[in-house]
């Protein structure tokens, strides 16, 4: 492998790059091969997780917001992620724009309509009537809960882990490197590097998700300002045009590209939320901004731990529903959060473990509050609250990647707005695809830099080759089979994620930092190094952060 490697002018470790491409492409041959059997496999895993270890998806994520805040708030948080005189590369404005069009734009502009109008029309509670304002009340605090603190937990855990062990103690830039406390020098063997490969695959199937979904809404779009048939081949020309276009910004590297594109769509995006929010009952939205926090902060801790565990008792679905909603989106979210977690602490390095956890968990947090109190309450509003439904919720429940545009046509200059609509999911298309064909060739190459161009090429070709097979597999029920595929590839990926809490309590632990005695109580003020107490501190060589 190292020989073809080097004739093939790679920059990377050959044994993980080989596998995982390798990998890969049985994958889709066995995908596009054999759709049929696949589907059913999958459908089962799928049904098989769903019903053994929903609950440990649930209460996995959290248990990581819960030690995050505790991290955050805890001595440890004015550690750096990097030397203790390294300070942030990007300022926070283009910070939060970089970490919010990762891949979650692409999320927000699928579900800000569809999901508050899915939980308004069938509400998942026994007791609450639908389109009734009960129902809306939930349907808001449940999508804040999917999209909010509790999906950026899943970025932000192996982001601290990435920063803390990459640029504080000088490891090389791959997932296998939170494991070293437990694997030690091993991470450099056969267990890191499966490790490795299986965060690879994790990240380029998890990304495929977000590209379908965003291909399904615009394919949707376009069928309804162009009369086109919303169909297979329209989603597959649409993957093919904007991987090329992706594959384009790939070229000119992280801070041309992703930096430029993320500032470009978050812009737009905004700029679409304010339309609606200004055309739209302005004033029902600000008085529902306040309240809607208020009903969320309210609703978290009971959704946090709520499994549906008596639902054989009190209705059908139970799973059902939860398998579909939360099990899927914890599942989803948690196969890119490889790819997240390298691209935040990629551009995190200099900030203290406190600015990245607090900025990661509320910055995005706050805008996804925004973004469904905009788009979910003016959706709900249009329909009808206390009523029986209307045009709106019945073109949710035939297309959901059309709901955003079905949306639209209630508001001035709706073809306009759908075609910039459109145009936002691409850009976010783009930069996800961009971003993550970087942090998959760094999570081959070990490197803080990106190789050659052709390995950025290549797994950007690959990503978008993924998706297109994956719509190809589901067919007319795409969602349906992206679901399957998801729930089940991201069990092992969930497990990986999960063990880096372990890893990184044993790290602090070693970090070797106590207070000085007499001077504040313990957990309180400034934190001195064992070394300056005279107490001996077994770090090992080469702790330094990485260059």
């Amino acid at each position: 492998m190292d020989e073809l490697a080097r004739r093939l002018g790679l920059r990377t470790n050959p044994q993980i790059f080989f596998w995982s491409a390798g990998l890969m492409i049985a994958i889709l041959i066995l995908l596009l091969a054999f759709p049929g059997p696949l589907g059913e496999v999958f459908g089962q895993g799928r049904d098989w997780v769903v019903t053994h270890l929903g609950w440990f998806f649930i209460l996995g994520v959290t248990t990581w917001v819960l030690f995050l805040i505790w991290v955050a708030f805890s001595r440890y948080g004015s550690l750096r992620l990097g030397a203790d005189d390294d300070r942030p590369a990007y300022g926070n404005l283009s910070w939060f724009a970089m970490l919010f069009a990762g891949g979650i734009g692409t999320v927000l502009m699928f579900w800000g309509v569809a999901e508050p109008m899915s939980h308004f029309a069938a509400p998942p509670f026994p007791d609450v009537e639908p389109y009734s304002v009960e129902a809306a009340r939930s349907a808001m605090s449940i999508s804040l809960y999917h999209l909010s603190i509790h999906t950026w937990a899943i970025f932000t855990l192996p982001g601290l882990a990435f920063g803390y062990f990459v640029y504080r103690k000088g490891l090389p830039l791959r997932f296998s490197s939170a494991f070293y406390p437990l694997l030690k020098e091993r991470i450099h063997g056969t267990p890191g590097k499966v490790i490795d490969v299986f965060a690879v695959l994790g990240t380029i199937f998890g990304l495929a998700v977000s590209l379908g979904l965003g291909t399904s809404q615009i394919s949707a779009g376009l069928s309804s300002l162009t009369g086109l048939e919303d169909a297979v081949w329209l989603r597959v020309v649409i993957i093919t045009v904007l991987t090329i276009v992706a594959t384009a910004s790939i070229v000119a590297g992280l801070d041309k590209g992703v930096k430029r594109l993320s500032n470009l769509n978050i812009l737009t995006a905004v700029a679409l939320m304010i339309f609606v929010l200004f055309a739209g009952e302005t004033v029902f939205l600000l008085r529902q901004l306040i309240e809607s926090l208020g009903y969320y902060l309210q609703d978290v801790v009971r959704l946090s731990f709520w499994n549906d565990a008596m639902a054989e008792f009190s209705k059908e679905g139970g799973w059902g529903w939860q398998g579909g909603w939360t099990v899927f989106y914890w599942a989803w979210t948690v196969t890119w959060s490889p790819f997240m977690g390298i691209f935040l602490a990629r551009i995190s390095r200099g900030r203290t473990i406190r600015e990245f956890v607090g900025g990661v968990l509320v910055a995005p947090s706050v805008f996804t509050l925004v973004w469904f109190v905009v788009f979910g309450w003016s959706a709900m509003e249009l329909d009808g609250i206390g009523g029986s439904g209307g045009e709106l919720s019945a073109a949710v429940a035939e297309s959901v990647p059309l709901a955003m545009f079905a949306f639209f046509e209630n508001f001035p200059l709706a073809t306009l707005t759908s075609g910039i609509a459109i145009v936002v999911v691409a850009l976010f298309f783009a930069t996800s695809s961009d971003s993550a064909s970087l942090v998959v060739d760094m999570l081959c190459s070990g490197e803080a830099e990106g190789g050659p161009t052709r390995q950025r090429v290549f797994w950007g070709v690959s990503e978008g080759a993924v998706a297109a097979s994956l719509i190809v597999l589901g067919g007319d029920e795409a969602l349906t089979s992206l679901q399957q595929v998801i729930t089940v590839m991201g069990l092992p990926v969930f497990i990986l994620v999960f063990a880096m809490v372990p890893m990184l309590v044993m790290a602090f632990r070693e970090e070797g930092f106590v207070v000085r005695k007499g001077r504040v109580p313990a957990g309180e003020g400034p934190i001195i190094p064992k070394e300056e107490t005279g107490d001996a501190d077994d770090r090992r060589a080469g702790s330094s952060p990485a260059p």
